[in-house]
């Protein structure tokens, strides 16, 4: 392998890759059986569920119908599974340590998610993506909503964290403004991964695929250009890497493409949306184009690549892969890929997920009084809990102590454990998504009432005194993915 290019140019301190890392949530990709058909109508526009979503929580999001998914219609996924064999919530992850061939000292902290049973198991190894600031500061990857969909499917999941990522060895290497040469190196981990888990005894060699978001795409990419015998798709989520202080960064980020195109050895799937934060519609056109234009020369057989515009998607479509919400929006079109690639699709197994509990009947959903042990500040940030996407939870103690997160693969946990950061009393769910299923029947809310109900409205545009945080990922990372999350707290 020839992937790590080391820069002798200069490095730019201050570059800034803004990637989609959403830690309490993660994303999930899937794949299935080999020889499985694809479903007879799987839908090319898959938009609308974006705009779903945006109707349950009664938020406005931009307008996606000049895009070419604009009206489209997503069915939900098949989840008519109960005779299939059950796989445990955790999915028998493991962390293991990947070593780095020529670097005794360096290892690759990676998360593993499989089936039960000895396999061997097709592969989908996850790329994450890169959050501002000190890499090794980054959460490990841990992309549960991608896993899930994949672990059903019959597919070993592989989450790798690069060097100078997390607990992984070694150094990240920026390579200055040279993005080609950056990606490359990114790619030289992914190969090792690839090519360590291809030597497990339940792994299927000849079934593998490797997806990545952001930063984890663009290596992917790289990857694709010298990727492993038995790597048979890519799946690039919102690949790229932003570095304001390089003057021309999108050119440079085009350019790479076009390198990664002219020796692309793998048919490549790309899903971007029209509200992303990182990336505009206009660059993504620019990256693909670069691609499609440097294979149009040499292209190699099987090495297509696919661009789909999947729309709006909540508030920023570079969260995507780091969302549970987000599975329904990418699987029918990764599904449709990766069967046409010869990798396996069809549901294998049924994995435990998180269930909300039932609505108590305690109060509405919008009754700011009714929430117990808030003050003025809690009753706040319920408001601006109202105001989150229908994924979304929030979580009270007895000492008043509170917290509210959406998005993610699993916001209830994270409500509840960041609620619980600020309480010595134990912390539990208010309300999920648009109930409330707090059952204290014996709280005192009287005074919250009496006082609250009447300036709710006056007051829900307020900002509050709420200590407000993004989380990337989830992506999922997600982690993970590897998006922005909101979460807040007090």
């Amino acid at each position: 392998m020839a992937f790590r290019k080391l820069l002798t140019g200069f490095a730019v301190a201050s570059t800034a890759c803004v990637l989609s890392v959403a830690h309490a949530a993660s994303l999930s990709d899937q794949a299935a059986v080999a020889g499985a058909q694809v479903p007879a109508q799987v839908s090319t526009q898959i938009s609308n569920a974006a705009a779903r979503a945006s109707t349950a929580s009664q938020s406005s999001l931009p307008s996606n119908a000049s895009g070419p998914l604009g009206s489209a219609r997503v069915p939900r996924l098949a989840l008519d599974d109960a005779y299939l064999p059950m796989v445990h919530a955790g999915m028998n992850a493991q962390i293991i340590q990947i070593p780095v061939p020529g670097e005794s000292d360096v290892t690759l902290e990676t998360t593993v998610y499989r089936p039960d049973g000895p396999g061997p198991f097709p592969m989908v190894i996850f790329n994450h993506g890169k959050i501002p600031g000190d890499p090794r500061m980054q959460p490990r990857s841990d992309p549960m909503s991608f896993a899930r969909e994949f672990v059903r499917r019959g597919y070993v999941v592989v989450a790798p964290n690069r060097r100078g990522f997390a607990g992984s060895g070694g150094t990240y290497e920026q390579d200055g403004c040279d993005v080609a040469s950056n990606g490359m190196g990114q790619a030289a981990d992914v190969a090792t991964t690839v090519d360590y888990m291809s030597k497990q005894p339940y792994v299927d060699a000849n079934h593998i695929a490797v997806a990545g978001t952001s930063h984890g795409g663009l290596a992917t990419m790289a990857y694709g250009t010298e990727a492993a015998h038995g790597v048979r798709a890519l799946i690039n989520f919102s690949g790229g890497l932003r570095q304001d202080a390089c003057t021309g960064w999108q050119d440079n980020l085009s350019q790479a493409f076009g390198d990664y195109g002219g020796k692309a050895r793998v048919a490549s799937l790309w899903l971007y949306g029209d509200n992303d934060s990182v990336w505009t519609p206009e660059l993504v056109t620019k990256m693909y184009a670069a691609f499609r234009t440097a294979q149009a020369g040499d292209a190699h057989t099987g090495s297509a690549a696919k661009l789909v515009d999947f729309g709006a998607y909540k508030n920023d479509a570079h969260r995507l892969v780091g969302d549970r919400d987000g599975v329904q929006v990418w699987w029918p079109q990764v599904e449709a890929f990766l069967a046409n690639q010869g990798m396996p699709t069809s549901v294998q197994y049924r994995v435990e997920t998180p269930a909300a509990p039932r609505a108590s009947g305690y109060a509405s959903i919008d009754s700011v009084g009714a929430v117990p042990f808030l003050d003025q500040s809690g009753r706040d940030g319920y408001r601006n809990f109202l105001k989150q996407y229908p994924s979304r939870a929030f979580a009270v103690s007895d000492s008043g102590a509170w917290s509210w997160a959406e998005g993610g693969d699993n916001p209830m946990d994270v409500a509840i454990a960041n609620c619980q950061k600020h309480s010595s009393d134990p912390c539990r769910l208010y309300a999920v998504n648009g109930n409330v299923v707090w059952a204290n029947e014996n709280a005192t809310t009287a005074q919250n009432d009496a006082r609250d109900e009447g300036h709710a409205v006056a007051d829900n545009n307020g900002s509050g005194a709420s200590n407000a945080i993004n989380a990337i990922n989830a992506i999922n990372a997600i982690n993970a993915a590897d998006t922005a999350h909101s979460l807040a707290s007090r």
